[in-house]
């Protein structure tokens, strides 16, 4: 159990401005990634050291994005004026989150331009929606060597996040201690005052810490 991403919900300028914004701090030359038809979003990658990454996603015109909570979640951000989603926790095994939520997980993909194809099943996006401090949890199938990470070399890695919320409830949704996920990250917990929620992450760069 680690970060594996975290995502953020488009702007109203649009993905590409809203991806350049966020690759310009981070000095990182952002690579397009592409369209999940299961939940009507479309997004692009900032590759990460670590094996981790950030995702800049953009919710469709399109029926999936109105049933996927995944295409609801990302629409309801982007119209509160976009900014940080959430944080995704990898996985082994999807089953104890299964049991736990009672409801599978649900499958995801999206091609690559050269025609290969990530593939992955996620679940917790529900309980991100009514809840965004929690992650939502994820499995890839598709092999280390196509996670999103991998797509350009990098000397920038995730540093920490700061999370409006309690770890104990994190802790609770995890079914383990969240000090498990988040590793060597450090995480500032703020009660939250208002709506809880990733409030923002920092970044190890060559020129220094940057948050966002």
């Amino acid at each position: 159990m680690r970060v594996d991403h975290v995502s953020y919900a488009c702007r109203p300028e649009g993905l590409a401005a809203t991806t350049e914004g966020i690759a310009d701090q981070l000095g990182i030359e952002p690579v397009k990634g592409g369209v999940h038809p299961r939940f009507g979003t479309r997004n692009m990658i900032l590759p990460l050291t670590n094996h981790q990454y950030v995702e800049v996603v953009e919710v469709l015109e399109h029926p999936a994005a109105e049933k996927a909570p995944f295409g609801q979640a990302v629409r309801a951000r982007s119209q509160a004026g976009g900014g940080w989603m959430g944080w995704v926790v990898e996985v082994d095994d999807l089953a104890p989150f299964e049991d736990r939520l009672g409801r599978r997980a649900v499958p995801g993909h999206r091609v690559f331009p050269d025609g290969r194809c990530l593939e992955w099943h996620q679940i917790g996006v529900r309980g991100l929606m009514a809840d965004p401090q929690l992650p939502f949890m994820v499995h890839f199938d598709s092999g280390p060597e196509m996670h999103p990470s991998q797509a350009r070399i990098t000397d920038v890695g995730l540093a920490g996040m700061c999370i409006a919320g309690a770890p104990e409830r994190v802790t609770e949704w995890l079914g383990a201690p969240v000090e498990t996920a988040l590793d060597q990250l450090s995480v500032d917990w703020r009660y939250p005052a208002g709506t809880p929620g990733l409030l923002s992450v920092s970044f190890t760069t060559p020129d220094g810490l940057v948050t966002i």
